[in-house]
């Protein structure tokens, strides 16, 4: 079984190198000459070229798990989407190597649809989502011809009949459903529960009032159902238990209301190795359990088995990223702590913030080297809370050091922010020996860009 075991990181110098922390870094991780390498290319020299703090990414780790996804959803049924969510990364080089790989997009925004459209995606590939879509938003979407909406509730359910049917659209939805099933993961990132702001809730009757709903208005076409009970999750157990309410509801709509569920969305929340210690499931062990449950629930029942979906996203990119930083002020407090601080912090990370998230860290250019020491890696904003390592181990560090933080692919850039005026580093991708920009740094103009000075009226 899987096991997660990082949610408190343990406050000792562990002696291991950079080649025993392999499980949160990219799979083209290596070292060389003492420097830490990624995609063949020296992170050292990296940060000195590109400069810190600064997002890299492993382009081949990235298409590995778009294509691992592929295989081993596809391999127990045909009839699959691959959605990757894009709210974990997303840029238009990313939003390409997602089309390229024959994989769908889940969009819960404006803009990332507009990012995602101005790449070329093929807005047929592309799964809406939104708790509080504007109209707006709506709009946007039927003009560009979306695949599916994900809709959130009764009062956006009859503003899109009303927008779609006034641009003569039909437009295939899906109903977000509250299955009432609490996942073994952080308390901030469960969404299945009935105490939640997504969705409508099964056991409460919402879920079948909505459906029913749905097939009335004018406007909609009712597709499916969509589920996401969270993410972080180590327990496939989690997911075996959504999918057999999920189905006995599938079939409960069938009996009651004579509708066809033509397709069932699973969401995403496959667990990811941020500490050595952690062991998630493997995408494939995943696959096996999502597909092969739906089909036997539906056995069960005597339904026929649906199209699938899934929507991974912090999996696909979040052990193929990593952060470089440049170490400045060392300052030891005896007997109690040493903290370490690097020029970024809360606006480049703030997941150690928000949930007490732990990430592995180590010296890029003394890669070779165990990590001896215990410290507290802080950031430089004005705040006591702006912590990226609470308490890990580290080789000695001095001034000038380059720090790397691992598996900060998933939500370190797309939850990034200017406080402090602080610029947004740039992600770069490597492969093969290069590099190349994919999202640039943010300049002192770039703050100032929507800053307006206008006479008052």
């Amino acid at each position: 079984m899987a096991k997660h075991v990082s949610a408190k990181p343990r406050a000792v110098a562990d002696f291991k190198t950079a080649e025993d922390l392999l499980n949160v870094l990219p799979a083209t991780a290596q070292v060389r000459d003492g420097h830490l390498c990624v995609g063949g290319v020296d992170m050292v020299d990296l940060a000195h070229e590109a400069g810190t703090a600064l997002y890299v990414m492993d382009e081949d780790t990235i298409a590995t798990q778009l294509r691992d996804y592929i295989k081993w959803t596809r391999y127990h049924w045909d009839e699959v989407d691959v959605v990757y969510a894009g709210k974990a990364f997303l840029s238009r080089a990313m939003a390409q190597l997602v089309a390229d790989e024959d994989c769908c997009l889940d969009v819960s925004s404006g803009g990332e649809l507009a990012l995602a459209l101005s790449a070329g995606f093929d807005p047929s590939r592309i799964y809406v989502h939104g708790n509080n879509k504007t109209d707006q938003e709506l709009v946007e979407c039927l003009q560009a011809g979306v695949g599916r909406i994900v809709v959130d509730s009764f009062e956006e359910l009859e503003r899109l009949s009303t927008l779609a049917s006034e641009r003569g659209v039909e437009q295939a939805v899906l109903i977000r459903v509250t299955p009432g099933i609490e996942a073994d993961t952080h308390d901030y990132i469960k969404t299945g529960a009935e105490d939640s702001k997504f969705g409508f809730g099964l056991n409460s009757g919402s879920a079948f009032k909505a459906v029913r709903r749905a097939s009335e208005l004018p406007g909609i076409d009712f597709e499916g159902l969509h589920i996401h009970i969270g993410s972080q999750i180590y327990a496939l157990q989690s997911f075996s238990a959504a999918i057999e309410v999920m189905v006995a509801f599938i079939a409960k709509i069938r009996d009651e209301l004579g509708i066809e569920t033509r397709l069932l969305d699973t969401g995403g929340g496959l667990g990811v190795a941020y500490g050595v210690p952690d062991e998630p499931s493997t995408i494939k062990d995943y696959g096996k359990v999502v597909i092969d449950d739906i089909k036997a629930e539906c056995e069960k029942h005597g339904l026929p088995v649906p199209r699938m979906a899934v929507e991974p996203g912090r999996s696909i990119v979040a052990n193929a990223g990593l952060t470089l930083y440049t170490v400045g002020v060392i300052k030891e407090i005896p007997d109690i702590r040493t903290y370490v601080s690097v020029d970024g912090g809360m606006s480049d990370n703030i997941r150690t913030s928000l949930y007490d998230a732990h990430y592995e860290a180590l010296i890029a250019n003394k890669a070779d080297q165990p990590r001896t020491i215990t410290v507290t890696v802080a950031g430089k904003h004005c705040e006591s809370g702006d912590i990226v390592v609470s308490d890990g181990p580290l080789q000695e560090v001095e001034r000038g050091d380059i720090l790397c933080v691992c598996s900060t692919g998933a939500y370190a850039q797309s939850l990034s922010n200017n406080y402090n005026k602080q610029v947004r580093p740039g992600v770069v991708w490597v492969k093969d020996g290069q590099w190349r920009w994919v999202v640039n740094r943010e300049t002192y103009d770039d703050l100032m860009r929507t800053d307006a000075i206008e006479p008052v009226r």
